[in-house]
């Protein structure tokens, strides 16, 4: 429920309906607009007598929020969401942004090489996985906080933001230590322990889709992070998991218009992870820019064929310099910045 006062009401006004609020046992949020403040009710798993607060001195009106996910609607929130990195790089402003690098930080000169070339683009988004979730107990795992020592190395040296994945509760301090951007992996999108601790670091998020999760289960896993009070949160569509085995997975494109008009946050797409092929990496990155994504995410290696993690995916200094250049097109021709 939205409590949408007058655009005269005083301080006094706004203080008395989110006691009205508390007394309810309820949670206030006051979100000060240009023109008038409104007041959001979260923490209430049935309805609310709209009656309590229709009379409340300064009350303009009062809307009721029926998507189950509050904070991240756009019936809370009609404006995008812009998140700011530390850099200054800003997702979600209406511009495309590229952010680029290997799967996994392997190596400092491995890492340098890549971090160098994927600033000469003008890419300004470092991309790379110190804590590397395995499907096989065997793959490489990530080099742990040497990797972050090595990002943070790279930002130093480049300018470039870093955007890396936490695990658990423990490498999630890591990272909001040494990164930009906290990174939640498909695997633990509905880790929901680990949702909340994140929110509460005071650092923006990357949320991947599950394989197989839904758009409101999507949405639900962003809301565990906005309850917390973060609201610098990135949607990224990385791939469902299909029946035909000629891709990795199946970049759902839909989702991304779809999740942009169910929610205020900005929206990615993993192209990498979404086709689990190299060749197929920059058409599914033009095609999700044509969609309307905020941006692409996407993994370049120096030497592909060496790598220890997902090298078939995986572009070349030369492709990923080409898909830089085309989606820049996309977005040049969709009015878009870059």
């Amino acid at each position: 429920m939205l409590i949408v006062m007058q655009h005269n009401a005083l301080p006094g006004d706004i203080d008395r309906v989110c006691g009205v609020i508390r007394e309810l046992g309820y949670e206030p949020r006051a979100m000060p607009g240009a023109e008038r403040t409104a007041v959001g009710i979260t923490g209430n798993d049935r309805p609310i007598d709209a009656d309590r607060f229709e009379g409340l001195p300064g009350v303009r009106e009062v809307l009721r929020v029926s998507s189950p996910y509050k904070l991240v609607s756009r019936e809370w929130q009609p404006a995008n969401t812009v998140v700011t990195l530390g850099t200054g790089v800003r997702i979600g402003d209406g511009s495309v942004v590229v952010m680029g690098g290997p799967c996994a930080v392997e190596s400092e000169e491995q890492l340098m090489r890549a971090a160098e070339f994927v600033a000469a683009t003008g890419v300004r988004v470092l991309r790379g996985g110190a804590f590397k979730p395995r499907t096989s107990p065997y793959g490489f795992q990530g080099l742990g906080l040497e990797g972050l020592k090595l990002l943070a190395k790279a930002r130093e040296r480049f300018g470039l933001a870093i955007v890396t994945e936490a695990i658990d509760a423990e490498s999630a301090q890591w990272v909001a230590e040494y990164a930009d951007l906290v990174q939640i992996g498909a695997r633990n999108m509905q880790n929901f322990a680990l949702l909340k601790q994140v929110g509460r670091l005071g650092k923006p998020v990357m949320l991947k889709r599950g394989p197989s999760a839904t758009i409101k289960e999507w949405l639900l896993a962003a809301e565990y992070i906005a309850c917390e009070g973060n609201s610098q949160i990135i949607l990224c569509e990385r791939g469902i998991r299909g029946f035909d085995d000629s891709t990795r997975n199946v970049l759902d494109l839909t989702a991304i218009p779809v999740a942009k008009g169910l929610s205020h946050l900005p929206v990615m797409a993993d192209p990498s992870h979404g086709t689990g092929r190299r060749d197929k990496v920059t058409p599914m990155a033009r095609a999700a820019v044509a969609a309307g994504a905020d941006g692409v995410i996407v993994e370049m290696h120096p030497e592909p064929e060496r790598a220890l993690s997902d090298g078939a995916q995986s572009l070349h200094p030369g492709e990923f310099a080409s898909m830089v250049r085309q989606v820049a097109a996309v977005a040049g021709v969709l009015g878009r910045g870059f």
